[in-house]
C-alpha cells in the first residue's frame, strides 16, 4: 500500500463513522417534547405572586398543600395554550388532583376574559408578569406542565400543549403517585 492510499483511507474512515452516527441518531427513539429538567425529583421552587382572581397574594407554600398538583404555565395570547385548554378542563374533573395555573407574561384583564370564555379549570392562578417564576421552574416556553407530588416534589414535566395522549399519560402518573402514598 502506498503512502498516498494510506492518506486517503483516513478521510474514508471518518466519513463512514459520521454516516454511522447519523443513522444511529435517526433510529433511536427521541421525543423532542421531553426536555430534561434539573427539577425532576426535586422540591418545587417557592414564590409569592399576585393572584389572578383573588384579592390576596398567591403564596406557594400555602397553595401547594399535601395533595397531588398539576401546575400549568399558560397565557391568553398563546395559541397552543388555547388548544390544550379542553384537556386541562378534563384533567380538572379528576378529584385526585388540584390544578394550579401560572399566568405567564400576560395582561390580567385579557387572561380573566379568556378564562371566563373558555372555562376556568384552575383552583388558583398565580400571575407571573415578568417571567421570574417560569425561570425558577426551568420553563422553556409555554404551555408547560408539571406534576407535583403531595410531598412537593416535581415528578413529571411536559413541554408543549397537552393532547389526548398526554392526558392519558398524566392520569397514569397521577394514579402512580396516589398509589405510592
Amino acid at each position: 500500500m502506498t503512502s498516498k492510499s494510506k492518506i486517503l483511507i483516513i478521510p474514508f474512515i471518518i466519513f463512514v463513522l459520521v454516516i454511522i452516527l447519523f443513522y444511529y441518531l435517526l433510529l433511536i427513539e427521541r421525543n423532542p417534547s421531553e426536555l430534561p429538567s434539573a427539577l425532576i425529583n426535586k422540591k418545587i421552587p417557592t414564590f409569592n405572586s399576585e393572584s389572578l382572581f383573588k384579592s390576596k397574594i398567591f403564596i406557594s407554600t400555602e397553595e401547594f398543600t399535601n395533595e397531588t398538583i398539576l401546575v400549568n404555565f399558560f397565557s391568553s395570547w398563546c395559541k397552543p395554550c388555547r388548544d390544550e385548554h379542553e384537556f386541562i378542563k378534563k384533567i380538572s374533573q379528576n378529584n385526585k388532583i388540584k390544578i394550579i395555573g401560572i399566568n405567564y407574561k400576560d395582561d390580567s384583564k385579557k387572561a380573566i376574559k379568556w378564562l371566563n370564555e373558555l372555562g376556568n379549570p384552575y383552583t388558583s392562578i398565580a400571575v407571573d408578569k415578568n417571567g421570574k417564576i417560569a425561570i425558577d421552574w426551568g420553563v422553556y416556553g409555554i404551555p408547560e406542565t408539571f406534576i407535583v407530588s403531595s410531598k412537593k416534589i416535581i415528578k413529571y414535566r411536559h413541554v408543549g400543549p397537552i393532547d389526548k395522549n398526554i392526558t392519558r399519560k398524566i392520569n397514569s402518573i397521577i394514579s402512580e403517585i396516589e398509589y405510592e402514598k
